[in-house]
């Protein structure tokens, strides 16, 4: 049986108990400051992390639909010795520390819209008539993805985390659903026919897809951004025309890959065909053992590894390993991290939690 075979497999509850850990599904596993940490307690420089982890490689493709293109041209407004501030090229305007900023979160000071004729502007750099966005030779890279034998998925786009989040910020957009809730449907009926257009395209080749996942980052600690009456209104009718294509095309297994408590709108993301949920972040309230108990074969499960049990040693992380057990006992799960490995996990506990999960 192939990896891709065996992913399939394990999507469909055909493969009970068998560990699979996907590298990466939809997020890294490591932070750039754990890696370099690590480098320095006997992690081997250049090391190809997938077959030194024992990983199972697993990418994506699709029409690039978070970019912006031509992106706005990046440019440093301010610096000093501990950070810099610059205006990125989605035109967010942060602030990153300059000693293990990818590891820590930048402070977001400034966003592209703010108006309807902002939005309008950014439109501009949303157009799937681009060239970027898909292979100069379609035949080729056709050939060249189903030679692999690694899942492939199809990114079809986000409506809230990677765009519309993304260019209003957290706060104003919460604010314009309220304040501008015309301009917020025009924003997702725009992203909603740009999405299609971008993924029809890819299938029309005849792609053989294995997953596809929408990027959202659409909760916190707790709950999501909006109401489940909300998410209803503004979001969920703009999936339902992209996941019936991608199951037309023989797409079986759609995730979400949200951080924070996204349980209120599972089944939301249910009724339109959505049917993957990830990284189950712990710390904000997610527990797969109690999605799996509520909606059984119906969910693909992937992450909920406590990475706070990684920094706390091997008693909690044996914890994690066996709801991990039971997890695999159920099937459709995909063991990972909820969410990439901080800096202050020691190597050795990650190696042990590896040791535990290889041996299941």
């Amino acid at each position: 049986m192939t990896n891709r075979e065996r992913f399939r497999a394990i999507a469909r509850g055909e493969l009970l108990g068998e560990v699979f850990l996907p590298f990466n599904l939809n997020y890294g596993w490591f932070m750039d400051g754990t890696l370099e940490r690590w480098r320095g307690e006997g992690l081997p420089v250049g090391a190809d992390l997938a077959a030194l982890f024992g990983f199972q490689p697993v990418t994506m493709t699709g029409g690039a639909p978070y970019s912006l293109l031509p992106p706005f041209p990046e440019e440093t407004l301010a610096e000093d010795e501990e950070t810099r501030t610059f205006r990125d090229g989605c035109g967010v305007v942060q602030r990153v520390f300059k000693v293990a900023g990818g590891s820590k979160m930048p402070q977001w000071l400034d966003y592209p819209i703010k108006t309807r004729a902002d939005w309008l502007r950014l439109r501009e750099r949303l157009d799937p008539e681009t060239p970027g966005r898909y292979p100069a030779d379609w035949a080729t890279a056709k050939q060249q993805w189903e030679a692999r034998d690694v899942p492939i998925g199809l990114a079809p786009g986000s409506f809230f985390g990677h765009t519309l989040q993304r260019w209003v910020g957290t706060e104003g957009l919460c604010l314009m659903l309220y304040d501008a809730p015309a301009l917020v449907e025009e924003m997702l009926d725009y992203l909603e026919g740009f999405f299609l257009e971008l993924a029809g395209r890819y299938l029309a080749q005849g792609f053989v897809f294995d997953y596809a996942s929408f990027g959202e980052d659409i909760a916190y600690k707790g709950r999501p951004f909006m109401s489940p009456a909300m998410f209803r209104r503004f979001f969920q009718p703009h999936y339902v025309r992209i996941c019936a294509m991608m199951r037309a095309h023989g797409i079986e297994t759609i995730f979400v890959d949200s951080d924070g408590d996204i349980a209120e709108l599972i089944p939301l993301w249910l009724e339109v065909g959505i049917n993957g949920f990830s990284p189950l972040e712990v710390a904000a309230g997610m527990d797969a053992l109690a999605l799996k108990r509520q909606y059984g074969d119906q969910v693909v499960l992937a992450g909920n590894i406590d990475k706070r049990a990684l920094i706390a040693g091997t008693q909690a992380i044996d914890a994690e390993v066996e709801k991990v057990r039971r997890l695999l006992d159920l099937g459709q799960y995909f063991p990972a991290v909820d969410h990439s490995v901080p800096q202050d996990v020691p190597y050795d506990h990650f190696r042990y939690l590896l040791d535990k999960l290889h041996s299941l």
